[in-house]
């Protein structure tokens, strides 16, 4: 018989800072309430996506007795204090798998010893947890169009942006202000220059972020839990094929690939999965995988 997901409760949230064990602090937040079933999600962003656009779903899975932490990462929101800052932050995007996921993630475990711990992770959270030492504390995973951004893997002109954003807009802004100004070009939070010209460097290459595969850092073969790994119709950041991709990368996971239908008349795109519009869509069946297995 299938799980049932505790009822709607009332959800508390906590704010905290933890220390990544390169010893910089990050910001999270704690979803939880009183009726625990003793399961326990993280929930890893977007690049540049600030932790509070994923509170309408930490709130959701908390009300239904889940105890979920967001988190921002080294260099974004509330994990820096200001533009001064940042520009003297050296963390590169592998360290934001290596050591901010994996900081929240043995946290997360820490707090919740016995429960069951599931990690989402939205675009680029499910490119870094590759390189998550703590993986071994994650019981399922789910990425939300999680995918290589190399290039020439996007068709028509969202494959010229692309290849601007690589070779022109990153290489040319980021040294003149000392961080990406991504605000200044109405894209998501102001990014660290490590941390871009790193995730440049992937974009140039077929292999993307596996072109720069080395011993010490890539888990990637290492990690065997099951996965769920979406993509949706119409994502111009997250093709099917660059998600197929990525998915592919974990070699030795159970991954379970789920394209969403196209003909369905409400569409996600990339962001839209944790907007409430998608609650009976979306939020139901992933909650129910995480619990049973079972997508119904």
């Amino acid at each position: 018989m299938p799980k049932k997901i505790a009822v709607l409760v009332e959800v508390q949230k906590k704010e905290l800072s933890i220390q990544t064990a390169n010893g910089k602090p990050i910001a999270v937040t704690k979803f939880f309430s009183k009726n625990s079933i003793n399961q326990v999600i993280v929930i890893s962003s977007a690049t540049g996506v600030l932790q509070k656009y994923y509170s309408h779903f930490a709130d959701f899975c908390a009300s239904k007795g889940i105890v979920v932490y967001t988190f921002d990462y080294g260099g974004i929101g509330k994990s820096i204090s200001s533009l001064v800052e940042l520009k003297k932050h050296v963390e590169n995007l592998t360290s934001w798998g290596k050591n901010d996921q994996a900081a929240v993630v043995a946290f997360a475990k820490e707090e919740n010893l016995d429960a069951t711990l599931s990690l989402i992770t939205h675009s680029v959270g499910g490119q870094i947890f590759g390189f998550n030492p703590n993986h071994l504390l994650i019981d399922k995973v789910i990425m939300i169009a999680s995918q290589s951004g190399y290039w020439k893997d996007f068709e028509g002109f969202h494959g010229i942006k692309m290849w601007l954003f690589w070779y022109v807009i990153i290489p040319t802004l980021t040294p003149l202000f000392g961080y990406f100004p991504s605000k200044k070009l109405g894209l998501f939070e102001n990014l660290p220059k490590n941390m871009v010209f790193e995730w440049a460097s992937w974009g140039k290459k077929k292999d993307y972020l596996m072109h720069f595969k080395n011993e010490s850092d890539y888990l990637f073969e290492d990690i065997r839990i099951p996965i769920l790994a979406w993509s949706f119709p119409k994502d111009s950041f997250a093709p099917k094929k660059t998600v197929d991709w990525l998915a592919n990368q974990y070699v030795n996971s159970q991954v379970t690939r789920i394209h969403y239908p196209a003909e369905n008349q409400k569409q996600p795109g990339h962001f839209g999965f944790f907007k409430r519009s998608f609650k009976e869509l979306l939020w139901e069946k992933n909650l129910n995988w995480i619990l049973t297995n079972n997508l119904l």
